[in-house]
C-alpha cells in the first residue's frame, strides 16, 4: 500500500511556486490524498559573485494512508 510520496518541482517565479502548492491542497480531496508538507526555496545561481538566474524549487509531501489505520 502505498503511504506517501515527496515530490520536487521547478519552478521560474516565486508566485509559480505558491500557486503550485495551492494546486495540491486544492486537488488533495479529489485525489485521495493530504498534503502533509509543503514548501518551496530560492535557489540562486552565481558567476563571478553575481546573481545570473533565480529559479525556485518546491517539495510537497503527499500522504495516501497509515501504516495503521485504526491508529
Amino acid at each position: 500500500m502505498l503511504l506517501e510520496i515527496v515530490s520536487k518541482y521547478s519552478a521560474e517565479t516565486e508566485v509559480e511556486a505558491k500557486e503550485l502548492i495551492e494546486k495540491f491542497r486544492q486537488e488533495a480531496a479529489q485525489k485521495g490524498y493530504t498534503v502533509k508538507k509543503a514548501s518551496y526555496e530560492r535557489k540562486d545561481k552565481k558567476a563571478k559573485g553575481e546573481v545570473i538566474a533565480t529559479a525556485f524549487v518546491v517539495s510537497v509531501t503527499q500522504v495516501f494512508g497509515k501504516l495503521w489505520e485504526e491508529l
